[in-house]
Parts: structure tokens; sequence; C-alpha cells
């Protein structure tokens, strides 16, 4: 009897074994084999993106090595990725054209987005830089500006801060911005402050709009009474959100990058003339 259940057993089991196949040897089984695999990954493009680095002229080298210096975990790897791959990004060299002007876009990740998009409407009329960071808070701005401004001299800086301050007392955004803005004057560049965009009350909490209106109203006082442009950003997208936003999301679809770009660029352009 035991034996005929066996048998019986067996004739069940034998079509699962048959067409399981092997274990998959290739995708990972846990979280810690994922981190392991994506870790391998990273290393492999980061030994291809050092030896084109290598390849790079000496000022191209130096940025580069800036940039390992400051972009971080999350998006030196991207960066590296994409140089690889032969991709341009908001982090590209600039060799300078000397007939332009210099101009330097410092902000985060939504600044991020449209930089691309103000060099591509600025092409001939200025040699567009990005500072080398997701510029973060005003506590970062503080602390690192003197590495964003590196060392040539600016005719524009185009920034912001905000969405990263959402946390910040309004006390010390306005004292932090304050100083900022002061030690940009100081490098004789016209200077270009672009409200911080619209964010919406997303559905995880982590995002709510208000704070963003009052540091925009701390930010247009500071600048009035500095003498700054301001580049209003939040009033020009805001009829645009269902569009150009991502949806429960800060940032924007493509064609909201392009609009930002087109906006920044439209700025910036009048007043370099």
């Amino acid at each position: 009897m035991k034996i005929a259940h066996s048998g019986i057993l067996l004739s069940l089991l034998f079509p699962l074994i048959l067409f399981a196949g092997p274990a998959s040897k290739v995708e990972p089984t846990n979280a810690e084999e994922a981190a392991t695999a994506k870790a391998a990954a990273e290393a492999v493009v980061a030994e291809k993106y050092a030896a084109r680095v290598a390849t790079l002229t000496p000022p191209h080298r130096a940025w580069e090595k800036v940039l390992q210096e400051n972009l971080g975990s999350f998006y030196l790897p991207i960066h590296q990725k994409e140089k690889v791959e032969g991709r341009s990004n908001a982090w590209d060299y600039v060799e300078d054209d000397p007939a332009l002007p210099r101009v330097l876009l410092i902000g985060d990740s939504v600044s991020r987005g449209y930089t691309m998009a103000v060099r591509k409407a600025l092409a001939g009329k200025g040699n567009v830089h990005r500072a080398p960071a997701n510029c973060g808070p005003t506590k970062s701005g503080i602390e690192k500006l003197d590495v964003w401004l590196g060392d040539g001299k600016w005719d524009l800086i185009h920034f912001n801060f905000g969405i990263h301050d959402r946390a910040t007392p309004l006390p010390d955004y306005e004292t932090r911005l304050r100083e900022i803005v002061d030690r940009l004057a100081a490098t004789g560049a016209k200077l270009v402050w672009a409200t911080t965009t619209p964010v919406p009350d997303t559905t995880d909490g982590k995002y709510t709009g208000a704070p963003i209106v009052e540091r925009n109203a701390v930010a247009a006082k500071v600048m009035a009474e500095k003498g700054v442009v301001v580049n209003d950003l939040f009033t020009a997208i805001t009829p645009k959100l269902s569009t150009l936003q991502n949806p429960d999301d800060v940032h924007f679809t493509a064609a909201g990058y392009d609009f930002l770009g087109e906006k920044v660029a439209t700025v910036i352009a009048g007043e370099l003339k």
C-alpha cells in the first residue's frame, strides 16, 4: 500500500519537477542579493567611467573630480552610467565660449530637470553651467557655496532653495537666505531668484503645499530688500500642473521641464542684455 501511494505521489509530482526547470541563477531572491547585484553592476560602470575620465582633457578631468566629490551616492552612479553610455546630462562639462557670458544654475532636482532645456534655449547666447550637486536646503548652500561657485567669474547666477527647506523654521530659512544672497552678490554677478515650484499634498503625507507658499513669501521679502530679480516659476506653472507635473509628486514631466527651462532661459536672456 505504501509503495502504491508513493507511486501515485511521484506520478503527481513528476510533471511539476519536469516543467519547473532549473532555479534562476540571475534573479535575486532577497533584498541583500539585490543590493549585492546592484553594487556589482555599479562597480562595472564606475570602472568604465574611470577609464573614460582618464582620456579627457585636464580641465574636464578636474570637473569630473568635483562631481565625484559632490554628487553623492544617489546621483553619482546615475551620472557615471549616462557618461559611459555617451549621454548628455545636467552635469555635462561646459567648455566656455569666451565671447559669451557665464551663467550658473543653483537649485535642487527640479532645477536639475530643466538645466538641459535652459542650455538648449541659450545656445549661442550664454555658457550655462550647473552647480555640481542636488543643492538641497539653505544649510547646504551655506556649507557648499564656495565649491559651487568655483574659481571662475559669473555674469549671472540663477538660484533657488525651497523644497528641501519645507521643514526649516522660517526665521532660519530667512537668515540663511540672506547670507546666501550676500555671498552670491559679492561675486559681482547679476542675481535671479526662482520662486519654488508648487508642491502637492501627496497621499503619503511626505509633502504638503502650504510650507512652499510660506517660504516663497519669505523669499519675496528678502529679494525685494536685496534688489534681486525674481523669476516667478511658481505662478507660471501653477495653471498647468494637471498636465505638466507628475501625479502625486513634486517633480515634472519632460514637457514640464521644457516649459520651466524656456521660462528660465527667457528671464536669463533678458537680464543678460
